[in-house]
């Protein structure tokens, strides 16, 4: 039974915040349900002096459930979790968590899915090759290109490449990847956030976005054909401009959402502007995915000092993003 409004919360690395986090959600009334091992949360509720009332997760139950109830879909651990002490045997729960979530979605049981942080260095200590949520969930959901954007202090950032070091950077940008990026970000923000004619500032690669080519050729050689081409197509996106002065109040009165040309050139501002409220949105993949803006936290795990803001507002923009999209499609559910 497709439930248009249920989001699943998935609790992500045991060992870390994400268990205390989602105990967190019992204090709202919501209609979610929380992917996690119900023993763990059980655990960290007690070492908190936290009282809950767990419900085992009923796909026909969809009602939103009051303040001091938490619906959990139990996902075992392998092996005892202790607090800010990370196993790389229970690795397979947590991407076991995704695959979950990622499928309830597809078949419509979930509107969205909300991820609370995982540990990547323990799950490439276990043997599974991992680089990140935005990549792991693109490539089991075959997206054809996936986009990371964050979102938050009044900004949306979108990233042309992701994980990837400095040296490697340059090589990443080709006219394809710019051309599809720019087009996923286009539609997903008519779709997923409800603008009608998005405007999209991009960032060159270069200082000075290549300063007429002195510092750099690519912004002549490979973005600003791209931009042009676009801009035929009716998409609105400006010449490449210089980080530095990018990132203005004046500039971002006049866009919707920014490109910038990898990690660090956008998420510092952004990350200045809202952090511990900022939202990491995936785009590009056929269901929603949002998730917060912070790590594992494992020396906060089971603490008490675990701040909540970033996940809620992770659950408010996915329930936003579902709405938009139903109307976008009524045909949706």
């Amino acid at each position: 039974m497709a439930q248009a409004n249920l989001l699943a919360v998935t609790a992500g690395e045991p060992a870390g915040i994400g268990p205390d986090l989602c105990l967190q959600l019992a204090r709202h009334e919501q209609a979610l349900v929380v992917l996690a091992d119900k023993n763990l949360l059980q655990q960290r509720a007690t070492l908190l002096g936290l009282s809950i009332q767990w419900h085992d997760y009923d796909p026909q139950q969809i009602s939103p459930l009051p303040p001091g109830h938490l619906s959990v879909l139990h996902v075992p651990t392998a092996q005892p979790v202790q607090a800010g002490q990370l196993n790389s045997a229970n690795s397979p729960h947590v991407l076991n968590l995704l695959i979950r979530a990622m499928q309830g979605c597809q078949s419509g049981e979930f509107a969205g899915m909300v991820t609370l942080p995982v540990h990547k260095g323990v799950i490439n200590d276990a043997g599974i090759p991992f680089t990140g949520h935005t990549e792991f969930l693109a490539e089991k959901l075959h997206a054809e290109q996936e986009v990371m954007m964050l979102v938050g202090g009044g900004l949306r950032v979108a990233l042309a490449t992701t994980h990837l070091s400095l040296r490697q950077v340059a090589d990443a940008i080709t006219p394809a990847l710019l051309e599809n990026v720019l087009h996923v970000i286009q539609r997903d923000l008519i779709e997923r956030f409800g603008i009608a004619q998005p405007r999209i500032l991009v960032a060159g690669l270069n200082p000075h976005a290549g300063e007429g080519g002195y510092l750099g050729r690519e912004e002549i050689d490979i973005i600003i054909p791209v931009l042009n081409r676009l801009r035929a197509q009716g998409i609105n996106v400006s010449e490449p401009l210089p980080a530095d002065t990018l990132f203005t109040p004046q500039r971002l009165a006049q866009c919707d959402c920014v490109l910038a040309m990898y990690h660090d050139q956008g998420l510092p501002v952004l990350k200045h502007a809202s952090f511990g409220r900022g939202v990491n949105v995936t785009l590009g993949l056929p269901i929603i995915r949002t998730s917060v803006d912070h790590g594992t936290a494992l020396e906060l795990a089971g603490s008490g000092r675990a701040e909540a803001g970033s996940m809620l507002e992770a659950i408010q923009m996915a329930a936003d993003m579902a709405q938009h999209e139903r109307l976008h499609d009524p045909a949706l559910p």
